[in-house]
């Protein structure tokens, strides 16, 4: 993962998707189509060639049958957001679980946060299937994976101590990982990007942080052993 080539945001990210939709969009549309898509990454920032490819792959090979998604990169502590139609809508940063690592803990979503062991305080890895709904103790939230309790939402200042805010705005991704699981964002890429996109649901990849993309996703990664072809 941290070897992953990376090029540059977003013009590039944009003509790369289009060439990978080859049938969806092409490269001369995105690039005359005006660039809309909310950028909160810091200056500079870039983004991996895989997270590029595996968007490439999702619009092409239908993945996400028409609806919004997202794509996680952990160790680059990004979130991408794309419409059903494959365009971006958003980058931002993102704060993540403080463990390493892509697992579910059995029962987690059972236990109250001061209860969660540290070790278990991932986020995990894997394709989701999620949309807004209530929580116990953060009103209206969106669920990436209900069961295990992950879910995206505005960056809180509850524990100062904790400094989310000043983490989220940092330059690097070094100090982005704080949280017991769930995916933190600025409330306004929450209220302009991931409200109005995912108001009736959407698929979430995330990217591993110690497993393969080979197991993790592997419908893409064969995709991508043929050559970039959609079956």
């Amino acid at each position: 993962m941290g070897s992953a080539p990376r090029i540059s945001f977003p013009g590039a990210l944009l003509l790369a998707l289009a060439f990978a939709c080859s049938g969806v969009a092409s490269a001369r549309d995105a690039a005359e189509q005006p660039v809309a898509a909310v950028d909160e990454l810091p200056p500079g920032q870039e983004v991996s060639d895989t997270v590029i490819e595996l968007a490439g792959w999702v619009v092409a090979s239908k993945d996400s049958q028409g609806y919004p998604f997202a794509i996680i990169d952990k160790a680059a502590a990004q979130i991408l957001v794309f419409g059903g139609d494959g365009r971006l809508r958003g980058a931002a940063p993102g704060l993540f679980g403080s463990a390493v690592g892509d697992h579910t803990a059995p029962g987690i979503a059972g236990l109250a946060l001061r209860e969660i062991p540290g070790r278990d305080r991932t986020t995990p890895a894997g394709r989701f299937v999620g949309g807004f709904g209530p929580s116990i103790d953060a009103g209206r939230v969106l669920w990436v994976d209900y069961d295990a309790a992950v879910s995206i939402h505005p960056t809180a200042t509850g524990v100062p101590a904790e400094r989310r805010p000043e983490r989220l705005a940092s330059p690097t991704p070094d100090d982005n990982r704080i949280s017991h699981g769930c995916i933190n964002v600025s409330p306004a890429f929450y209220g302009q990007v991931m409200e109005p996109t995912f108001e009736r649901g959407g698929v979430f990849y995330i990217l591993p942080d110690t497993a393969s993309l080979e197991e993790t996703f592997p419908e893409f990664m064969q995709s991508r052993a043929g050559g970039g072809k959609s079956p």
